[in-house]
């Protein structure tokens, strides 16, 4: 019965697999529904105060870019040639074929550069054209080329194409998908978890698929109890830190990322790429050994996912096979970031890693290190590819006094009580002693240059390293096709629930966790543009054309040319006994608030001066987060919104504008007390009946 359960799990997470590739609409089970076109106005407000609505902001977002491309090309009146030119420029600089280059630099030259310098049609510098010219008449055609143009294409499209851009129905689009993002809450609902396919110390790894998208991820799901057990909580979230610095900004496709981290009451999830290869631990032991080429390709992918984290000053102190992950072309990624810590303010002291790979310096207690711990891990692991076992453990020996002693003392100049076979060519031997010093110093890697010590070394020569960042160099083993390429789910298994059984989780364990929750937007983006984007865009155009034709015009109206503060839906608390909650089409002005009604033509009116107090923080009524309005007459108002961000905005304006209400309403008053010389609160109800 097992063994059915267990193939049942296989073929169900294969399915998934193989689903996922579909088209939009078959692999997704769940629908993204955009919010109403009218969040506009409270996005670009929270936009514009975090510096957001700018050309270069939004331009290098993943989902800003392609509907400024769309406004460029669909919507904008008059045609916008620069972009197109930025696109072929950048399809130039990812060429590795010289060839390639030469042709599509001639097609540049010709169709947009002369193009336009007979046409007079744009003012690109004189210095420009000379740079190009320069190096096209050597018949030379560096990547960088075209670079000088970038900056001046950038000058043009910040212009009038990017005023015109937010003045656009694309703007108000990209509002619509980052208020989206940016109100992002998962929970397992979210994802179908398919076959378990690793374990670790506090919890399991399982295939799962993003209902929305039909994206297969890993979930890490550690289990809070056993945390708390263990007291892991600080190596628990410093994984998600770990992880959140090496999965933003510049994509590295050597690691393996991170694009979201939830909790439920239980569990913490790493939602992370998936790589379903398999992991170089488990190769080894169908594959065997790797010879000397083979494990130069394995070796050369690691580095650059060492570089990658190096440089943000994150030492991962657990190389080995086991963490090196496989993705279903053969390429590698490193894994498990659970013991990788950040040096750039204090070096770290603790003794922590795999005996065999651990290095000198990490065993030695009470010595602080930094990234050399890497490098030696690093040249442990090549040994275990090329010889089947770490250079410390001589006879198959599992004591670990025994292999950390024989890393303390083994002298890596000369290899001594290092079994090395003949075949090990010269350069391999000089890598391997230079990563394997003890002496920190003389290590590989170690003496000021990081990575580019290592890129440089004889046993790389030849080596592209441009290719090999763009994964072009053929893996040697490709995982086969149709497999899970993992362990038996019931060999994995899973922990016993009784070891945690008397331990209970208290509000402030919960408590603990409640920044934990995380969305990398560049990856989300990303995998939005990958999948669903197009279909939910058009989708989305045929509700809003229907709900236009539909809709009378005052809740259509575009307020950017009256005083409106803000408008928008929002809920208001209302009915018999104030037990419902009403929507309403809300406009904030400086004086009042209006609340419409869709099938009344006259608006419920807040008098701003009527209003005693603005709540300064949310109230819970309901199980919602609430703005409560208290006016004169000790009336309440109680208003909502779904929307986190649009909450929060609302909250703001309202406090801002009643403010100013009562800032006028003071003056008013003073004013009034000079010209009837009565009290001020006789001149204040003067000032405050002339006003109404």
């Amino acid at each position: 019965m097992a063994d059915l359960e267990a193939v049942l799990a296989d073929v169900s997470y294969l399915m998934a697999m193989e689903k996922s590739k579909c088209t939009p609409a078959a692999r997704a089970s769940k629908k993204i529904v955009l919010p109403d076109p009218s969040v506009r106005s409270v996005m670009h407000k929270y936009m514009e105060k975090k510096n957001e609505v700018n050309f270069d902001k939004i331009f290098n977002q993943v989902l800003g870019y392609l509907l400024f491309k769309e406004f460029c090309e669909q919507t904008s009146e008059e045609p916008v040639p620069q972009l197109k030119f930025y696109e072929e420029i950048k399809l130039y600089e990812k060429q590795e074929c010289v060839e390639e280059r030469r042709r599509i630099a001639r097609d540049i030259y010709d169709n947009f550069i002369m193009k336009e310098l007979l046409a007079h049609s744009h003012d690109y510098s004189k210095e420009c054209v000379a740079h190009v010219q320069k190096y096209l008449m050597k018949h030379e055609v560096p990547p960088n080329l075209f670079e000088p143009y970038i900056e001046e294409i950038f000058q043009h499209l910040r212009g009038e194409p990017f005023k015109n851009f937010l003045e656009s129905d694309k703007y108000t689009r990209f509002c619509q998908w980052k208020n989206l993002e940016l109100n992002i809450q998962l929970t397992m609902n979210d994802f179908s978890v398919h076959r378990i396919i690793g374990r670790g110390g506090f919890g399991e790894v399982y295939g799962c698929r993003k209902a929305d998208t039909g994206k297969m991820y890993a979930m890490k799901c550690l289990d809070k109890k056993r945390i708390k057990m263990k007291q892991g909580e600080t190596l628990a979230l410093n994984e998600r830190i770990m992880l959140s610095l090496v999965s933003t900004g510049v994509d590295c496709p050597f690691i393996v990322c991170m694009t979201y981290a939830f909790h439920t009451p239980d569990k913490l999830c790493f939602i992370l790429d998936l790589m379903n290869g398999g992991d170089l631990h488990y190769h080894l032991s169908q594959h065997g050994v790797f010879n000397e080429a083979e494990m130069k390709f394995y070796a050369a992918e690691v580095i650059l996912g060492l570089e990658h984290m190096h440089k943000r000053h994150i030492v991962y102190r657990d190389l080995k096979p086991a963490n090196i992950l496989l993705d279903e072309h053969g390429h590698v990624r490193i894994s498990d970031l659970g013991l990788a810590c950040d040096f750039s303010k204090k070096k770290p002291h603790a003794s922590v890693g795999t005996h065999g790979y651990m290095a000198p310096e990490v065993l030695s207690k009470g010595t602080g290190y930094d990234s050399s711990a890497d490098w030696f891990s690093f040249g442990c692991m090549l040994f275990k590819l090329l010889k089947g076992h770490s250079p410390f453990r001589q006879h198959k020996t599992k004591d670990k006094h025994e292999i950390d002693k024989m890393t303390l003392t083994t002298n890596y100049n000369m290899f001594q009580n290092v079994e090395l076979p003949e075949s090990f060519s010269p350069s391999l031997k000089s890598l391997l002693e230079g990563l394997l010093q003890r002496d920190v110093n003389k290590r590989l890697g170690c003496k000021g240059r990081g990575a580019d010590e290592l890129k440089e070394h004889v046993f790389f020569a030849g080596i592209d390293w441009q290719q090999v960042y763009h994964q072009k160099y053929t893996p040697p083993l490709i995982p086969p096709r149709g497999e899970v390429n993992a362990a038996d789910a019931f060999d994995i298994g899973s922990f016993d629930e009784e070891d945690t059984k008397g331990i209970k989780l208290t509000e402030a364990d919960q408590m603990q966790y409640k920044d934990f929750p995380l969305v990398i937007s560049e990856r989300w983006q990303s995998e939005v543009a990958e999948t669903v984007f197009e279909t939910i865009n058009q989708e989305a155009d045929k509700m809003e054309l229907k709900k236009k034709s539909k809709q009378k015009q005052k809740f259509d109206a575009d307020e950017k040319e009256s005083d409106c503060i803000l408008h928008g839906y929002i809920k208001k608390l209302g009915g018999p006994f104030a037990s419902a909650w009403q929507t309403r089409y809300a406009k904030l002005y400086p004086n009042r608030l209006e609340l419409h009604l869709e099938n009344s033509a006259k608006p419920e009116m807040i008098l701003l001066d009527t209003v005693e107090e603005v709540s300064s923080d949310f109230v819970s009524i309901k199980g919602e987060q609430c703005i409560v309005l208290r006016t004169r007459n000790d009336t309440k108002i109680v208003l909502t919104n779904t929307d986190e961000i649009g909450l929060k905005e609302w909250a703001l304006s309202l406090r801002s504008a009643h403010k100013c209400s009562q800032e006028l309403l003071a003056s008013m008053a003073r004013k009034a007390g000079k010209i009837y010389g009565t009290d001020a609160k006789e001149a204040a109800a003067r000032a405050h009946n002339g006003a109404n």
